[in-house]
């Protein structure tokens, strides 16, 4: 409970220190003024009404307590109050309503005002600090990750931060997602009968960035063509649509984004090196949710509110098992796979809690166990289930770790030779050929 508590209290932006033993909480609390205490009454080392009486006897500062009580011990979180505790909670406890306790001795968070629109890992909290900075100058910004990482996201909090800007237009054109012979007019526009099919002026999305921002998605994918009418727009600010020899002067703050490695495409003769000096200003790398697993849940927990108020649906929080599932998936779609997966999950999920098995099509999280396991076909695993094949995918791991040598694999894994092979047998696991010893060593019958 303690971990998820100060995860929830980092979301609200509350700074929390956690301590799992009075003793402790008492030589912190007499070398810091906190806002709140949350304690539990039964701790591992004193019953935390212990604790706070005796903090009151050495007659130190005893910030507002509130005790987390279960029902066997509520006549004891009342005498506490009576003796100058300010509120209790009781199992199961409702966090909202927590939450709202805390804000009311703790009306703005004073240890960190501004909450966290990126993520709670250093490298999304890194990047957050310099957007204020970027988003005062008009720099051109380089922005470059994985697809899904929320590059998109870090170029609208760039544009939003601009108070020159913020209130204009964003402007987004993904650079890879249109057909090469109608990008110029899309960009630029053209005027009426510019070319068949030109029935009306069009203003080019350049044209309608003026004032505000352009961001352009996969740069990287631009044909050369572009690039070079791209890099003249940017050195003349100004642009001349199709069918017309008129300059119109633009104005806007440029934006790039790329999964791809711009330097290895000047190399190759894909990009050109020109331009990417002009759009490699100031580079921002987001890293992959992999690499920020401090951010998973973070999200997880976001998307569901987003998800239930776009629906107008019930708030839904995540099981202990659907959050070790997710700290356990390697979100090779980053953000992006993450959001649908807790979407779909929110859909499908008939209660109130998210379950592991339904986030994701085929893969299931098994209980603490740290392998993702495929139970296909079947509509909800049982226990047995997920067992089994959380054992088949430990074998393998093992069994392939150590070259398939029986021996060796039974003494890493301390089982004996015989249960190996039962175990193989049961979970129909066979010696690949590669590893078979000449005519091969087969699993014995008996």
């Amino acid at each position: 409970m303690g971990e998820s508590l100060v995860d929830r209290f980092a979301l609200e932006g509350f700074s929390c220190d956690w301590h799992k033993s009075a003793q402790s909480a008492a030589c912190d609390l007499k070398e810091k003024r906190y806002d709140v205490v949350v304690s539990d009454i039964r701790l591992p080392d004193r019953d935390g009404d212990q604790l706070f009486e005796k903090l009151q006897a050495e007659q130190l500062y005893v910030p507002p307590w509130i005790f987390i009580t279960g029902y066997g011990t509520i006549e004891r979180a009342i005498a506490l109050m009576k003796l100058g505790a300010t509120d209790y909670v009781t199992k199961p406890f409702d966090l909202d309503q927590l939450v709202a306790k805390l804000r009311a001795y703790i009306p703005s968070p004073p240890h960190d005002e501004r909450l966290p629109t990126l993520g709670l890992s250093p490298g999304m909290r890194r990047i957050e600090d310099m957007l204020p900075r970027l988003a005062a100058q008009s720099t051109t910004v380089l922005i470059t990750g994985q697809s899904g990482v929320g590059k998109e996201v870090v170029a609208r909090e760039i544009h939003r931060l601009d108070k020159q800007r913020g209130s204009k237009r964003f402007i987004a054109v993904n650079c890879g997602g249109i057909p090469e012979n109608l990008l110029e007019a899309e960009l630029f526009g053209h005027e009426r009968g510019a070319f068949t099919g030109a029935m009306r002026l069009k203003h080019g999305l350049v044209e309608q960035a003026t004032g505000g921002t352009l961001f352009l998605d996969e740069i990287g994918d631009m044909p050369l063509a572009m690039q070079i009418k791209l890099l003249r727009v940017l050195q003349e600010r100004a642009v001349t649509r199709l069918g017309s020899e008129q300059s119109i002067p633009v104005d806007f703050r440029l934006i790039c984004a790329t999964h791809r490695e711009l330097k290895k495409l000047v190399e190759q003769g894909t990009f050109r090196e020109d331009l990417f000096y002009r759009v490699n200003v100031v580079h921002l790398r987001v890293p992959p949710l992999r690499e920020r697993p401090q951010d998973i849940l973070w999200y997880a927990r976001r998307f569901l509110r987003e998800i239930a108020q776009q629906n107008e649906g019930p708030q839904k929080v995540l099981s202990p098992g659907a959050e070790k599932a997710l700290l356990n998936h390697l979100w090779p779609g980053n953000v992006r796979e993450l959001r649908h997966c807790i979407e779909r999950a929110y859909v499908l999920t008939p209660g109130t809690m998210l379950d592991p098995y339904l986030l994701f099509d085929e893969e299931q999280a098994c209980g603490d166990c740290a392998v993702a396991v495929n139970c296909v076909g079947v509509e909800r695993p049982t226990l047995n289930n997920c067992l089994e094949e959380c054992e088949r995918q430990y074998l393998l791991q093992e069994l392939t770790r150590n070259d398939w040598q029986m021996a060796k694999t039974a003494a890493a894994i301390g089982i004996s030779r015989k249960n190996l092979w039962e175990r193989m047998r049961r979970l129909k696991l066979t010696v690949p050929a590669r590893a078979l010893p000449g005519a091969g060593e087969q699993i014995p019958d008996s």
